[in-house]
């Protein structure tokens, strides 16, 4: 047939048992009984030793075991009986052989045509009595014997001198040439190594049989090509399908015989040289004089070597896909469409970028269902389609535009604004107002050295008091302030961590945990109007109480909780007051470090586990193995790039496709089983949009807490703005002018766009009301507030008092 398929070509070339070890069982066995002995060529699964040099390719196609032939059948062909053959029986039989002698060439051949032998020694020294070349040809022309193991007896002396004469007796059919010998010794060696390479091989290629008979059974047309397209193989449903017949196109080139698009085969075999698998659709060439356009599969396979040498080729048939009959066989200069229609898709194309993908992902089969779709389109839709595919193609797929007409119907430009910076990058210069959002900046590298004290210990009594209501979705944060000397971090977050047995999670004492919140509430900057330590004890505080709801506790284990509650105490650590935008239009040399990307949560992650890890009395983490070191070091690291503004929508739509996407009246949990939210990547994400909460939660606060928040971002942007001024450099957040801005609007704008969705989402996750409840209030006081004409920071402080002394109702 020339050659085989993908499976022939893997049996073909797989490598045997190690030759040495081989060699040691047989040396083992020579001294045991022989009729207790088995043969080492492994016949039944039983049988087949373990390969520790087992290759990929083994376990991919798996392994036709030979039929079982238990003792292996060896065929001695001697006129005389001399020392040699002697020799050679005694061998045999220390090995279980079952052994025959003949003497004649038809006796020979009458008894090889009963038994069919695993092993043929031929005795060539005699040449008028027995005529060897043409008995081992008679041998290779029956029935089964072109797998059989022949070997050829030759005298010493020619075999020593004329190199001709093995060349002929090779060329005649056998498999070797051996000088006679009357050693024991030296034959039992080589039968040993006969048995284990030329009769293993041997027999397994016998029954790659099979696998031709199942690719000639096969629906699929198949054929085999060498590494230039040359046709090496076509089965029977290529034959029927195609009308040629396997004389009459092996030997050929795919692009000379058959493929009516040579520029096809280029591209096919662009990427199976590379060893990518390929798929398409080709025009094919018939007898008939027409010619078919059919979808094609391509398989590199690699015998030898590293680089592929054979194609394999499956073609889907008539009945398995729509295929289109040209009667005119003249290359038009593209690829005929396979779908129903006068729109040519080029499929072939697009199917072979996806094809190269080592491994399917998701978007892999959501093109792959995409194109199947379009085969049987008519024009309006695959022009639909054929967008819709230009969408995926994007690297962000999350990453949300601006729609055309949603801003241009919003009523105050502070929202236009205000989007728009959230969605920019920050090593662009934006104009427009900025969100509330803490963590879109860049920081000042600074490190406070040593484990800091407080001077003056505030009263106790006042601050366990205070802290009995932690968990309290209204806790006084600003209380806790004052009380602490602007020390909340510390202790709220040793209560915190208390509660959630941060320690013993850990593996720590409290001594450290308290020496770690030191460190990190010294680094953060306490001039900051608003992104300061008691800002990041706010965000913990958001975390905890999330961590508390069922939902959460059904899905986080210790780590995860202790992770969460770092990442919210340090998300912010070492924020200099100013955007990464600022720093980049500045060349501050974190910008510099960090390329303008990711600037501020770059520099916090990495500030974090510098501290953390530079002092042994902080290191929460000195205790962890290296593996449970890995995963708290990954949690805490994305959930603080997690707080990235600019990646807002991209992480909010990412959670609603998986959580919220099928909620209904039928499914009360969100459209989520515990199945789907178990899976790590999942997990994940709920991390994600929790601390994304936690660090934006002002606005579902009480409107006391909420406002003075408010304020206080609103402060720190103005004094940003006035910096930009000053320094000369681009305006950020010109909406933030001290002179000019309305907070109010820009906190309507800021819940409209931002704040309420999200909200929305993770409400539906863990169930929690009175985020609802506060930001719904809270809004229709900023409008109130901003109808009454409130505006700046003053004014702000103004309401707070005016609240505070219950002019409003909470």
């Amino acid at each position: 047939m020339g050659c085989s398929p993908s499976l022939l070509f893997e049996h073909l070339h797989r490598s045997s048992v190690s030759q040495q070890s081989t060699y040691q069982k047989s040396r083992r066995s020579m001294n045991e009984p022989s009729t207790n002995r088995k043969i080492s060529l492994a016949t039944t699964p039983e049988d087949e030793p373990v390969d520790i040099y087992k290759t990929s390719h083994d376990g991919k196609y798996g392994f036709v075991l030979p039929p079982s032939r238990t003792p292996l059948k060896l065929l001695l062909v001697f006129p005389n009986a001399d020392t040699t053959f002697d020799a050679i029986k005694r061998a045999a039989e220390k090995l279980a052989f079952e052994i025959s002698h003949s003497a004649t060439y038809d006796a020979a051949l009458e008894e090889y045509q009963t038994i069919h032998h695993d092993l043929v020694f031929v005795d060539s020294r005699a040449q008028k009595l027995l005529d060897y070349d043409t008995l081992c040809r008679s041998i290779r022309n029956s029935k089964g014997g072109q797998n059989i193991v022949t070997v050829s007896i030759v005298k010493r002396s020619l075999f020593e001198k004329d190199d001709s004469f093995v060349m002929s007796q090779l060329e005649s059919g056998f498999n070797r040439c051996l000088m006679e010998s009357s050693n024991t010794t030296i034959w039992l060696n080589e039968l040993i190594q006969l048995k284990s390479s030329d009769c293993r091989t041997s027999a397994q290629m016998a029954t790659t049989q099979i696998l031709y008979e199942a690719i000639n059974g096969s629906k699929d047309a198949i054929i085999v090509t060498d590494d230039v397209c040359r046709m090496q193989f076509a089965n029977d449903a290529c034959e029927r399908l195609l009308g040629f017949r396997q004389d009459e196109i092996v030997g050929k080139t795919l692009h000379e015989q058959l493929v009516v698009e040579p520029l096809q085969i280029g591209t096919m075999t662009l990427s199976l040289t590379r060893g990518r698998t390929w798929n398409g659709v080709v025009g094919f060439k018939r007898k008939a004089n027409d010619s078919l356009t059919m979808n094609c599969k391509a398989i590199p396979i690699t015998c030898a070597g590293r680089l592929p040498t054979h194609f394999l080729i499956i073609i889907d048939p008539p009945g398995n896909a729509d295929v289109v009959v040209n009667h005119n066989t003249q290359s038009r200069g593209s690829i005929n469409s396979i779908r129903k229609g006068s729109v040519d898709l080029k499929p072939d194309y697009r199917r072979t970028s996806l094809a190269k993908l080592p491994l399917e992902a998701p978007i892999t089969k959501i093109m792959n269902l995409i194109y199947d779709a379009m085969q049987n389109s008519n024009s309006q839709t695959c022009s639909l389609l054929e967008k819709a595919v230009e969408m995926l193609k994007c690297t962000e797929l999350y990453s949300p535009s601006v729609k055309e007409d949603a801003l241009s119907k919003s009523e105050e430009p502070v929202a236009t604004d205000l989007i728009g910076a959230l969605l920019t990058n920050s090593n662009v210069p934006i104009h427009n107002v900025n969100s509330r959002r803490s963590s879109n900046d860049s920081s000042i590298f600074r490190v406070s050295k040593g484990v800091i004290k407080m001077k003056n210990q505030p009263s106790s009594n006042h601050i366990d008091r205070l802290l009995e209501n932690f968990l309290d979705w209204n806790f006084d944060i600003f209380r806790l302030e004052d009380l602490t000397e602007k020390r909340s971090l510390l202790f709220l977050g040793l209560k915190i961590f208390t509660h959630f047995d941060v320690a013993s999670t850990l593996q720590i004492d409290e001594t450290t945990l308290s020496n770690w919140l030191l460190k990190i509430e010294a680094n953060y900057h306490k001039n900051n109007f608003y992104h300061n330590s008691t800002h990041a004890a706010d965000v913990m505080q958001a975390v905890a109480g999330f961590l508390e709801k069922d939902r959460m506790k059904d899905i986080m284990d210790p780590m995860d909780e202790a992770t969460a509650l770092i990442a919210a105490a340090a998300h912010d650590v070492d924020h200099p007051g100013k955007s990464s935008a600022f720093l980049s239009n500045s060349s501050d040399p974190l910008a510099i470090l960090y390329n303008d990307v990711t600037v501020l949560e770059s520099h916090h992650s990495a500030l974090t586990f510098k501290l953390t890890l530079g002092d042994p009395k902080c290191n929460i983490f000195k205790n962890l193995d290296r593996d449970s070191y890995k995963i708290a070091r990954y949690n805490v690291i994305d959930m603080i790039l997690a707080t990235e503004m600019t990646k807002h929508f991209e992480h909010l739509a990412k959670f609603v496709n998986v959580f919220c996407s099928k909620t209904g009246p039928d499914d009360p949990d969100g459209g989520s089983d515990a199945v789907q939210i178990l899976q790590a990547e999942n997990i994940t994400l709920v991390k994600r949009i929790m601390i994304k909460c936690a660090d934006v939660s002002n606005p579902t606060r009480p409107m006391a807490i909420c406002l003075e928040w408010s304020r206080r971002i609103a402060e720190e942007y103005f004094q940003q703005t006035d910096d930009e001024k000053m320094m000369g450099l681009p305006v950020v957040m010109p909406m933030f002018d001290r002179t000019t801005c309305s907070i109010p609007k820009s906190q309507v704008g800021f819940i409209d766009f931002i704040i309420n969705d999200m909200i929305d989402a993770w409400n539906a996750f863990i169930n929690m009301p009175e985020l609802i409840t506060n930001m719904r209030h809270n809004y229709l006081k900023w409008k109130e507030l901003d109808e009454q004409g409130y505006s700046n920071s003053e004014d702000l402080k103004k309401a707070l008092d005016d609240l505070i002394a219950h002019k409003w109702s909470l």
